[in-house]
């Protein structure tokens, strides 16, 4: 069925670009390496070799290779691996990537907490509510409210890996909270009683310890937020 919604393909060499720093952070291509040759790589990216030559430029640029005259691409020796945790957001589709783990860590994170909750956690969202309201009233967004409510309920999973994963994504969380915040701002207070319209959602769902709708609502307001965000334009990012 049709949703109306399009998607903007990713440039080329953003996916090229994207997947060698993967494999370079993750081990794939040590240091010192040398890089498959280019025509190689081009053919399995299915891209040209101008498009190939334009991720290994921003290869570059960011210090992950160097170029050898005369023997190709080599991986830098001061690349370390990639460390536990989740890398810098740096582009819109790292935002889009973001919303897609969220969608699915934070659906079943309300759902626990519709069952476990106690007095103190569901007091705990409630209060988050109560700030997002009052900044509503002002006509202003709180992304610090706006965290606290999510990681209410990611604490009233009473799962600590829910939690834990969410308080490591708080500064990729933070960069989308707040450019969806700027996009409510545009829309005045429509978009802003919106938001906290599906936020009280949750919230009662929780409360009335009904999982399945708790699980229902946040999936809405995650992609609510995304599509505000977006436009309803989403990146596509197959890699092909």
């Amino acid at each position: 069925m049709a949703t109306g919604k399009t998607k903007t393909r990713m440039p080329l060499a953003d996916k090229v670009y994207h997947s060698l720093h993967a494999r370079i952070v993750n081990g794939e291509y040590p240091a010192n390496e040398k890089l498959p040759a280019e025509m190689q790589l081009a053919e399995e990216f299915g891209v040209s070799r101008p498009v190939l030559r334009s991720a290994l430029e921003k290869l570059r640029e960011e210090g992950m290779v160097v170029s050898r005259q005369g023997a190709g691409s080599f991986v830098r020796a001061n690349v370390s691996p990639a460390p536990l945790g989740f890398s810098k957001v740096e582009t819109l589709a790292d935002i889009q990537r973001c919303y897609e783990f969220r969608i699915n860590l934070e659906t079943e994170a309300a759902a626990l907490a519709a069952e476990r909750r106690n007095a103190e956690l569901l007091g705990e969202i409630e209060k988050a509510l109560d700030l997002l309201r009052a900044a509503t009233g002002s006509l202003q967004h709180r992304e610090d409210a706006d965290f606290m409510f999510h990681g209410s309920i990611a604490r009233a999973s009473n799962n600590q890996y829910f939690e834990a994963t969410f308080r490591a994504l708080r500064d990729h969380v933070n960069v989308g909270m707040k450019l969806h915040g700027e996009s409510l701002m545009n829309d005045g207070r429509k978009g802003l009683e919106e938001v906290l319209d599906e936020h009280t959602r949750i919230y009662e769902a929780i409360g009335a310890q009904d999982p399945e709708r708790a699980r229902t609502e946040m999936r809405i307001h995650l992609e609510h937020s995304r599509d505000r965000l977006f436009g309803g334009g989403l990146l596509d990012l197959s890699l092909r």
